[in-house]
């Protein structure tokens, strides 16, 4: 079996490292595996096709910027990339992340409608059936139901600061993506399949792969053991994890609860920058985004709880890993994120319910991280192990070549 995957990084992120494990497999099971980038990478065992220049990501991002044509530029870099297809003649095509200022959406699936080959789209956000946006949750925005127009969301990723010209780009990405005939779409939650049955994607056959956790890097350890060593062992730990802070992410949420804590509490959030950091209330640790997994997981083991007030999450991978490490998590009612926590495992609270999310979280430390041990770790070996993640792919590829 001959695979290609086309994604905007490679081993690095979440959808990177799902591109990586998923190369690895094949190559393990006697396949062929090709991966196609657009930006950062980390060495892989894959055959790798690098897309375009910085140059070229450069003016993307630029076009992007003045005009909101997100998708739409690079369109040197993805004729290479389609010369280089037949070439390499893969039995199964899977596109994950086609946005990040590196290809253009309209040539790529111009080719895959005359090209003929089996294609999986696995989709990990909401770009694709949007005019501009990957999440709409946070403002409650429904346009790209039927026609997206006047974004409210224009100031998020893929940003634009000059031009609103998301009615246009809803109508190119329902010309460019309708009519593939040999498209399967993947959702990585059941709110997204959800989602997409509603969106001008309809006409597919959807089906829900959860994204997968390496239950042997995320796993438990002895919480003292874990708090002794981040020297946090004096204090009830709430742990937050994001790529990223914002009101979104429930950033303002943690301020909130921070106000009411008691002095045996501490709340430790991983991924802010310098200057978040700098604005923190004492009792709240800040650290910046880090590389480092194994500490990760020493923060996940030594935390009471996990919270999320996240408003839009197509899944929730942090969840995810807290839950593989045997942690309790407290989420919001938005989105993915009450498919991964039930009342065995947490708490779901109403969205951005400050007071709600102060008394759920006091519940579950109160409780005791002992109460809620086993179930969260059998529930993310039930739903998110990486080898019925990757087998899941694997039988798929299969059934899709025969």
């Amino acid at each position: 079996m001959k695979l290609l995957q086309i994604n905007s990084t490679l081993g690095v992120g979440s959808t990177g490292r799902i591109v990586e494990d998923l190369g690895a497999f094949l190559l393990a099971n006697d396949g062929e595996s090709f991966v196609a980038f657009g930006r950062s990478a980390r060495k892989s065992r894959s055959n790798t096709i690098k897309l375009g220049t910085k140059l070229d990501q450069l003016n993307h991002w630029f076009q992007t910027r003045a005009f909101d044509t997100h998708g739409f530029h690079s369109k040197r870099a993805t004729a290479k990339l389609i010369d280089q297809i037949p070439a390499i003649n893969p039995d199964v095509i899977h596109l994950h992340n086609l946005h990040g200022y590196y290809l253009n959406v309209e040539l790529l699936f111009d080719f895959l409608k005359s090209y003929g080959k089996p294609v999986i789209w696995t989709l990990h956000d909401c770009w694709a059936f949007t005019g501009h946006c990957c999440y709409y949750e946070r403002v409650g925005c429904d346009k790209w139901k039927t026609q997206c127009h006047t974004c409210p969301l224009l100031f998020l990723y893929p940003e634009s600061i000059g031009l609103d010209n998301s009615k246009n780009n809803f109508i190119r990405k329902k010309a460019s993506f309708q009519g593939l005939g040999n498209l399967r779409i993947i959702t990585v939650s059941k709110w997204l399949e959800s989602q997409v049955k509603q969106s001008f994607l309809k006409e597919y056959s959807v089906q829900t792969i959860y994204n997968g956790i390496d239950l042997d890097i995320f796993k438990p350890k002895d919480q003292v053991y874990t708090k002794n060593k981040l020297g946090l062992s004096a204090y009830k730990i709430i742990l937050g994890v994001a790529n990223e802070w914002s009101d979104g992410k429930g950033l303002g949420v943690f301020l909130e609860i921070a106000k009411s804590l008691g002095n045996d509490y501490r709340i430790v959030l991983i991924g802010l920058s310098e200057k978040q950091i700098e604005s923190l209330p004492q009792n709240i640790l800040g650290f910046q985004k880090t590389k480092n997994l194994q500490e990760v997981v020493d923060f996940y083991n030594a935390a009471d709880v996990f919270v999320s007030p996240s408003t839009a999450e197509t899944f929730g991978m942090v969840v995810a890993e807290a839950l593989s490490c045997g942690t309790p998590c407290v989420v919001n009612d938005s989105s993915a994120l009450p498919e991964l926590v039930n009342p065995e495992v947490g708490e779901v609270v109403s969205c951005h319910d400050v007071d709600k999310f102060h008394k759920a979280i006091v519940a579950v430390v109160n409780r005791g991280k002992k109460a809620y041990f086993e179930k969260c770790r059998k529930r993310a070996e039930s739903l998110f192990g990486l080898q019925e993640h990757l087998n899941a792919y694997f039988n798929l590829y299969t059934n899709l070549i025969d």
